[in-house]
C-alpha cells in the first residue's frame, strides 16, 4: 500500500465494465441447481458443515506403486490421493474431452536431502523442495520430507491431497491437450489446474472421496489458505507463473462451484478481465508495498472512505482505542463501530501489529497466514462499511451483514486500484502487488472484515472470500443485488 500527497475523489466504476465473478448458481449434492449467495450458511450450494476433515478413518490404503517410498504416512497418504484423484477423472475426462482416460505412468517419491534420491523428469530431485507433473513421461513426484510433511503439519491433510490435485490437473491438460506451455506464460496452465483441483475438492466435500473427508468451514478454510501461503509473492519474477493468492483462490473456487468444465473456459481473456485493473507489478525495487499502520495513514484512509461512498451522515473517527463504550455494539480489537454514536474506534497500536508483514522462520518453507499492512487496511475499510450500512437502514447484527461488509469492503478495496498511480492524486491511498493476498489470508483465518457489528462472522471462509471478490471485481451493485 503507498500513500501520496493530494486528495482523491475515487472512481467506483472502473472495475465494473469487465469484471468477471462466480456464477450465481451451483450444484447442490442432489444436482438441483442452488444459488451460492441464498443461504450465508451454504458454500456453493453444500452445507457449510464442521465435521471431519482429512483421512477417512477405516479406509483401505490404495494399491499404487511408488518409486523411492520409504513406506511411510507421507507417501501412504499421497498414493491414496493419487488414486482418488484418477477415481474421479475416469469419470470427468471422458465425459468432458470425449477421449479415453490414461492415469500417469509413475509416481515417484523423493527426500531432497538425499544425494542418491530418484530422479523427477530426467533431473536431480536432491535439494528438490517441490511436487511436480513431468510431461515427458507422464509422471507425478513430490518430496516427501519437507514440502508435503510442512502442508500437512500447518494446512492439514487435505491441503497436501490439494496439492496433488493440482499437479494431476496439468496431466489431465496434457492428455487433453488443452493450455500449451507457451501460452499465457504458464499463467492460464496454472489457473486451470488451480480450478481442476478445486472441482476434486468439491467431489471429497461431497462425500464421494474413497480416502478423504473435508468439511466446508474450517477444513475448506484451510485448503484455501494453502493456495494462498504457496502462492506466488513477488509478482516482478516473470517466473512466478502461479498467479496471486487472490487469483489461486479465485480459480479453486471456479472448480469448486462450476465443476471442471468451468476450468476449460480459462484462458487469457479471462484471466486478464479478473485482473482489471487491480496492481501487477512493483513501481521498483526499492517498493515492498508496505505501509506502516499510524495515526496518519488511518486518517488518510478515512478520508479516501469518505470520497468513496460520500456519506451523508459519515462516522467520526477516534484514535484513542476501540472500546467505545457503546450501547448497541461489541467492542471489535482492533477497529470498532458503534452505532449508537456513529463512531469508529482505533487501537492503533494494535492495528499496526496486525498490519506488521511477517517471514517465514528460517526452517519454514512458508507462512501459515500472509501479513501485511492491508490485514489492518481492509478491517479499517469493513467497519467503515457498517457506517455505510447504517446510513442505509440495514440490520447490522446478522449473516448478510458480515457478508456485506466484505463485498463493500472489496468495493473499496477496487476503488484504491486505478489503472496508473499517475491518476491518483495527494494524499490519497492505492493498493499494491499483494495487498489483496493479505485481505484474502485474514478473510480465511480470522473473518473478522467479514463480521457484523459484533464481530460475529460467518462460518465458511470460502463464502467470505466469495464476498469480498465480488465488491473487488463487481463493484457496489454488485453487492447490492447479492447481499441484500
Amino acid at each position: 500500500m503507498l500513500i501520496r500527497r493530494r486528495l482523491w475523489a475515487a472512481s467506483l466504476g472502473v472495475l465494473a465494465a469487465t469484471a468477471v465473478v462466480l456464477s450465481g448458481c451451483a450444484r447442490s449434492v442432489d444436482g438441483e441447481a442452488a444459488s451460492i449467495y441464498d443461504d450465508p450458511f451454504k458454500v456453493a450450494g453444500l452445507d457449510a458443515t464442521s465435521g471431519p476433515s482429512g483421512a477417512r478413518k477405516g479406509a483401505p490404503d490404495a494399491d499404487l506403486p511408488v518409486t523411492g517410498t520409504d513406506g511411510g504416512e507421507i507417501d501412504t497418504m499421497a498414493a491414496n490421493a493419487v488414486s482418488d484423484i484418477e477415481s474421479y477423472w475416469r469419470t470427468e475426462f471422458p465425459a468432458l474431452f470425449q477421449r479415453k482416460f490414461e492415469p500417469v505412468e509413475e509416481l515417484i517419491s523423493w527426500d531432497p536431502r538425499d544425494s542418491d534420491g530418484p530422479r523427477f523428469c530426467g533431473d536431480s530431485t536432491e535439494e528438490l523442495l517441490n511436487a511436480g507433473y513431468c510431461s515427458t513421461d507422464h509422471t507425478i513426484g513430490w518430496d516427501r520430507a519437507l514440502l508435503l510433511p510442512e502442508v500437512v503439519e500447518k494446512f492439514g491433510v487435505v491441503a497436501a491431497v490439494f496439492v496433488l490435485a493440482h499437479e494431476y490437473g496439468h496431466a489431465v491438460q496434457t492428455k487433453a491437450g488443452i493450455a500449451d506451455e507457451n501460452v499465457g506464460g504458464g499463467i492460464v496452465r496454472e489457473q486451470q489446474a488451480d480450478c481442476f483441483a478445486g472441482a476434486f475438492m468439491r467431489h471429497i466435500a461431497e462425500d464421494k472421496a474413497p480416502h478423504f473427508t473435508l468439511n466446508t468451514s474450517d477444513g475448506l478454510n484451510k485448503v484455501l489458505a494453502s493456495a494462498v501461503a504457496i502462492g506466488d509473492t513477488d509478482p516482478n519474477d516473470p517466473d512466478n507463473v502461479h498467479g496471486s493468492a487472490f487469483e489461486r483462490v479465485t480459480a479453486t473456487q471456479i472448480g469448486f462451484t462450476d465443476g471442471p468444465a468451468a476450468c476449460t473456459r480459462i484462458d487469457e481473456k479471462e484471466i486478464d478481465s479478473r485482473r482489471a485493473d487491480l496492481p501487477q507489478r512493483f513501481a521498483d525495487d526499492s517498493d515492498d508495498g508496505e505501509l506502516p499502520v499510524t495515526d496518519e495513514s488511518v486518517e488518510a484512509f478515512f478520508t479516501s472512505f469518505q470520497q468513496i461512498f460520500d456519506l451523508s451522515d459519515p462516522p467520526t473517527l477516534q484514535l484513542d482505542g476501540a472500546d467505545l463504550d457503546c450501547a448497541d455494539a461489541d467492542v471489535t480489537e482492533p477497529v470498532s463501530y458503534c452505532p449508537a454514536t456513529n463512531t469508529i474506534g482505533v487501537s492503533v497500536d494494535a492495528l499496526a501489529e496486525r498490519g506488521t508483514p511477517g517471514r517465514p522462520g528460517r526452517r519454514e518453507l512458508f507462512q501459515t497466514k500472509l501479513t501485511g499492512d492491508y490485514n489492518a487496511y481492509v478491517l479499517l475499510a469493513s467497519r467503515y462499511t457498517l457506517a455505510l450500512q447504517r446510513d442505509r437502514g440495514d440490520d447490522l447484527h446478522s449473516p448478510q451483514t458480515a457478508l456485506r461488509a466484505a463485498c463493500l469492503s472489496g468495493v473499496i478495496t477496487g476503488a484504491l486500484s486505478p489503472a496508473s498511480p499517475a491518476t491518483l492524486a495527494e494524499g490519497s491511498v492505492w493498493l499494491s502487488p499483494g495487498d489483496l493476498d493479505e485481505a484474502v489470508s485474514g478473510l480465511l483465518t480470522d473473518g473478522l472484515a467479514a463480521s457484523d457489528v459484533n464481530g460475529e462472522t460467518v462460518p465458511s471462509g470460502f463464502s467470505r472470500v466469495d464476498a469480498f471478490r465480488t465488491g473487488v471485481l463487481g463493484g457496489e451493485q454488485a453487492c447490492e443485488g447479492r447481499y441484500r
